[in-house]
């Protein structure tokens, strides 16, 4: 339940894995003296020859970095880990700066030579190409670039890093069946699937309740990051806070716009499933410590680590032979981290190896079904991994976020599909589609309240509101208000809610919410393909994950028939999520 990190380095050892991130800021630098001032008058086997150069030295010093980043993630009370992770965001800031001219030069001979996209030198490389041109005009100088990168270290960067760190390190007393208990924070939100109801709303209170102690804390921290980024809207002239995320996301308005259009139009749908889950659950409304609750007729089953393994490679093998070999290897090769532990960063996370052709996953296995789904999630961005770093090299590999939740959230349909196949009777089968209707429901509707809250916020600071603690609940109520209506009732604390969520605070990713909308609906259109068009769609679907970043989403969808930008297509996703909800109801 524990990964061995020591394959991603040639030796295992602290000291050798800080000088490999040193010498990659010296190969870096030493990277910026050869092309510097150069690149604005390369031809296209010139800039060809220059990103093939870029991708060998990411290849070689990549698992030292990685090796780095999740050692901290897994264990951020160990010194060791600390030592390297403190070395590591000092190596990536150095390096940050040190290629910051690369994408700028490129720019500047795009803007000279926009042609050149279309040389058959560079065809590898168009669409990077093509991504680098709409960054053109809101691109700054040099010294300018290297100045937020340093700036951000310490300032934007440890906000969101202090969030993370403070989170892992809280401590939370419960009383469970009679006994004073004192959980990490990892391990408490695990309550929040408990079948006592009353378990899971003590749980919510302390959680939240010590949360709102703190939100001097979470308010500065979240305040510091949204005014950054207007500042950083103003220096790089994007038209709105959102448009830096259309850029890094690969998408346009048109389409996010299209999205959340259908995700409005349409909350009477979800509503009403949470109208019908707490008819399941026996109750008349709601509470928000319900939504995530097991059903009360669901079979009272823990899963094993083996039986997890077993069901979710199983539910790949059945979609695509090699895609469960590949997942199964997850496993035998020990790329999973699944142990509950003190100091270890909480929810899930799917890391890419580029080098090492495979991936590393987080996530605290606690043995409930909706690990099980986490698992099968957190192995569909490994898939994404196996395919992608086989078909495609690191600089065609940036993938935007909308992509990267496909392959994640078909992984969920595929175990929905293999648990389904066992079921023995309509109590099994309802609580399977209500897994299926939970996932959906936060990972589409709820985390479409947090874009809408997002934008609230902005809207604040640009009227010149001061962003405290309580207008900052009052904002996230709002949003909430305008998805659940009266179908839920909340607790008091729960208007803190906002203050856990690590999307808010991370540095120089605003919007990170609506590309989670994106993927569910994308894939649950997807999903209705699959089944008219069986082993078919197999091979569509592999080749758009294999595809990474060298064409857009847009294009992407195009090759399997899908036009997202048109509100008819997001609903084709809303068609099925509807057709579950209509299965559900048939169950109770």
């Amino acid at each position: 339940m524990s990964w061995d990190l020591s394959q991603l380095v040639e030796i295992d050892d602290p000291g050798f894995i800080e000088e490999r991130m040193k010498a990659a800021v010296k190969e870096l630098e030493a990277f910026r003296e050869k092309y510097r001032g150069k690149i604005v008058a390369f031809n296209a086997k010139q800039v060809f020859e220059m990103l093939e150069e870029s991708d060998q030295l990411e290849l070689e010093y990549e698992g030292s970095i990685n090796y780095a980043r999740l050692a901290y993630a897994a264990d951020m009370n160990k010194d060791v880990n600390k030592h390297l992770y403190g070395v590591f965001r000092n190596a990536y800031s150095a390096i940050m700066q040190a290629i910051a001219f690369v994408g700028l030069e490129l720019g500047e001979l795009l803007s000279k030579n926009p042609e050149i996209v279309n040389d058959p030198a560079i065809r590898e490389y168009k669409h990077k190409l093509e991504m680098i041109q709409r960054r053109v005009p809101h691109m700054l100088t040099e010294l300018e670039e290297q100045a937020i990168i340093a700036k951000d270290l310490n300032g934007v960067r440890a906000w969101s890093m202090l969030q993370g760190d403070w989170l892992a390190s809280q401590k939370y007393d419960i009383e469970i069946d009679g006994e004073m208990k004192t959980l990490p924070y990892g391990e408490i939100v695990g309550l929040y699937e408990h079948p006592d109801r009353d378990l899971r709303k003590r749980a919510h209170e302390v959680v939240f309740e010590g949360l709102s102690k703190d939100d001097i804390v979470w308010s500065s921290a979240l305040r510091s990051v949204f005014a950054d980024h207007l500042t950083m809207v103003k220096m790089r002239k994007w038209p709105s806070p959102m448009t830096q995320s259309f850029i890094a996301n690969d998408v346009d308005e048109d389409t996010v716009n299209a999205l959340m259009n259908t995700i409005e139009k349409n909350v009477g749908e979800f509503r009403r499933f949470l109208k019908l889950k707490a008819k399941a659950l026996g109750l008349e409304t709601m509470g928000n410590w319900d939504i995530d609750a097991p059903l009360p007729n669901a079979p009272e089953k823990k899963y094993s680590w083996e039986e997890s393994r077993k069901l979710v490679v199983e539910a790949y093998t059945d979609f695509d032979k090699e895609s469960g070999e590949w997942m199964d290897e997850m496993f035998e090769k020990r790329h999973i981290d699944g142990a509950v532990r003190d100091g270890k960063r909480s929810g899930a996370f799917c890391m890419t190896s580029h080098a090492g052709k495979s991936a590393y996953i987080l996530q605290s296995f606690n043995g409930t079904m909706g690990d099980l789904y986490t698992q099968a999630h957190e192995l569909g961005h490994a898939l994404h991994a196996y395919l992608g770093t086989r078909a495609q090299k690191p600089t065609n590999y940036e993938i935007g976020s909308c992509i990267a939740e496909t392959g994640s959230n078909l992984g969920e349909l595929l175990l929905t599909e293999k648990l389904l196949a066992q079921v023995e009777s309509k109590d099994e089968k309802q609580a399977i589609l209500g897994i299926v209707l939970d996932s959906f429901g936060g990972g589409a509707f709820q985390v479409s309240t947090r874009v809408w809250f997002e934008t609230l916020l902005y809207e604040a600071v640009q009227k010149g509101k001061f962003l405290d603690g309580n207008t900052i609940s009052d904002l996230w109520v709002q949003a909430r208000t305008k998805m659940y209506g009266d179908s839920v009732e909340w607790l008091p604390v729960m208007r803190w809610w906002w203050t856990f969520k690590l999307h808010f605070y991370m540095a120089n990713y605003r919007y990170y919410n609506y590309p989670y909308v994106y993927a569910g609906l994308f894939v649950f259109a997807m999903y209705k393909l699959y089944k008219e068009q069986g082993e078919a769609f197999v091979p569509k679907f592999k080749a758009l994950l294999a595809a990474g970043s060298s064409k857009s989403p847009r294009e992407l969808a195009a090759e399997i028939g899908f036009d997202i930008t048109t509100e008819e297509f997001w609903q084709k996703g809303i068609d099925q999520f509807k057709e579950f909800v209509d299965q559900f109801e048939e169950t109770l």
